[in-house]
């Protein structure tokens, strides 16, 4: 109960906060497995994601982390474990895990992911090259649907390094699926979904 309580409560702060408006454009929201994969700027963007989401979807969706960052401290661990209820992967590879291997069993078992496949949190416009992982995720579950999702101004809200919002209108624009076509080369569906996100970018 408690957890729940204060999951309500971050999504409603931070939707407060930001002024936080979803987008549907080319796809609805549906209860069905999905990985909602987005730009990234700051740590608070899968929190933004997962707050503008229905809360049915909320409840059976779960956001990728890195384990260096969340698992650094009391606090963070339990805000990941508990509250978002994340899946985390050990991207600095102290372990012997398949960091890709994590994110399978969600998907099996019915439960949407949101991953950043740039990897990092990226500072200048545009976003980075897309990592591997997201190619081999749809290898494994063709039939999940990658849903493109285009996060404005919040890293300019949550500036890197700061310890406050600076209030700013945030808007998150949830794209059209992109889903693995049979015999697909990594680097066309990479290509793909590279592009089906940036097309959501809000032109100057």
């Amino acid at each position: 109960m408690l957890e729940k309580t204060l999951a309500s409560a971050f999504c409603g702060i931070i939707r407060i906060l930001t002024g936080a408006q979803a987008v549907w454009r080319g796809t609805q929201p549906e209860a069905r497995a999905r990985v909602y994969y987005a730009n990234h700027r700051s740590h608070g963007d899968f929190v933004l994601i997962w707050a503008i989401l229905p809360p049915m979807l909320r409840a059976v969706t779960r956001p990728v982390a890195a384990s260096d960052y969340w698992l650094c401290g009391r606090l963070r661990r339990y805000l990941i474990e508990r509250v978002f209820r994340g899946v985390l992967v050990d991207r600095l590879k102290k372990s012997d895990t398949d960091p890709i291997s994590t994110m399978f069993e969600p998907l099996a078992a019915g439960e949407s992911l949101i991953l950043f496949p740039e990897g990092t949190r990226n500072q200048s416009d545009g976003i980075l090259p897309f990592k591997p992982g997201i190619h081999r995720l749809a290898e494994k579950r063709p039939e999940t649907e990658f849903i493109p999702v285009w996060i404005e101004n919040l890293g300019r809200a949550m500036p890197k390094g700061g310890m406050l919002i600076v209030p700013l209108l945030c808007t998150v624009t949830i794209g059209a699926p992109v889903m693995l076509e049979p015999g697909e080369h990594r680097a066309n569906f990479l290509s793909r979904c590279q592009d089906a996100l940036l097309a959501l970018e809000p032109a100057e």
